[in-house]
C-alpha cells in the first residue's frame, strides 16, 4: 500500500531554513510548498488542502497578508495559519478579524510545540467541523425539523468529519460495516462518505482505493 497521510497542507513560505523546519516537524502531512501568495492561488485552483501555512514576508515582494483575503475566497472552509515575525499586534488582530481572517497566528521564531498542537487543532476542530456546528446552529435557530433535506445535508458533513478525524494517516482498509453499525447508517452510505472524502482530497485514496470495495 502507497504512503497515508494524516491531511494536507498548503505551505506559503521562501526561506529554506523554515521549509526544512516544517518537512521536519510535519512529515506526516503531504505538503505543497510555494513561495508567493500568486502561486498559492494556482495551487489551490489544482488542489483543495485540509490547512494552509500562510508566511507574511513572501517571495517576490508579496505579503502573505494581502492575499489572505483571496485565499479565504477561494477556499473559505480551509483554516489558514499566519506565520510572521514582522507584524505588530495591530495587525495580527487584524489578521485575525472579519470575514476573510485567519484562525492563528504564530510568531517567528515558531516554536515546534506549538506547531504541532495549533496544527492538529485547526485540522480537527476548524474547516469542516466549524462548518458543520455552524450549520447545526442555524438550524436550531431556524427550527429546521430532522427530516428536512437541510438536516440531512448537515448530518453527512458531521458523520464524514468525523470519518475523517478516524481515518487521517490510518494504513489500515476502514471497517465498511462496523462504521455503519457506529453510525447508524448502511453500508452504501458510508462508502458514498468514504468516496466523497477521497474526491476532494480530505481523505488519501490509499486509505479507500476506488471507492467501492467490500471490507
Amino acid at each position: 500500500m502507497s504512503e497515508s497521510f494524516a491531511g494536507s497542507i498548503l505551505i506559503a513560505e521562501d526561506d529554506p531554513q523554515q521549509l526544512r523546519l516544517y518537512a521536519q516537524v510535519l512529515g506526516a502531512y503531504r505538503l505543497t510548498c510555494v513561495s508567493t501568495g500568486t502561486a498559492a492561488l494556482r495551487a489551490l485552483a489544482e488542489r483543495v488542502p485540509d490547512l494552509i501555512i500562510l508566511d507574511h514576508v513572501l517571495a517576490q515582494g508579496e505579503l502573505g497578508l494581502a492575499f489572505l483575503p483571496r485565499l479565504k475566497q477561494v477556499a473559505a472552509h480551509v483554516p489558514i495559519i499566519v506565520i510572521s515575525g514582522a507584524l505588530e499586534i495591530a495587525d495580527q488582530l487584524k489578521a485575525l478579524q472579519g470575514p476573510g481572517a485567519a484562525h492563528y497566528v504564530i510568531e517567528k521564531p515558531v516554536d515546534i510545540e506549538q506547531l504541532e498542537r495549533t496544527v492538529a487543532t485547526a485540522l480537527n476542530e476548524c474547516g469542516l467541523g466549524e462548518t458543520v456546528r455552524a450549520l447545526r446552529s442555524l438550524e436550531h435557530a431556524e427550527l429546521i425539523e430532522d427530516s428536512d433535506r437541510e438536516r440531512l445535508f448537515t448530518e453527512r458533513l458531521a458523520r464524514q468529519h468525523e470519518l475523517l478525524k478516524r481515518l487521517r494517516g490510518s494504513k489500515e482498509k476502514p471497517n465498511i460495516s462496523e462504521l455503519a453499525g457506529e453510525f447508524h447508517v448502511d453500508r452504501k452510505t458510508i462508502r458514498r462518505d468514504l468516496h466523497d472524502l477521497v474526491q476532494r482530497s480530505q481523505l488519501d485514496s490509499a486509505v479507500y482505493p476506488g471507492g467501492a470495495e467490500e471490507d
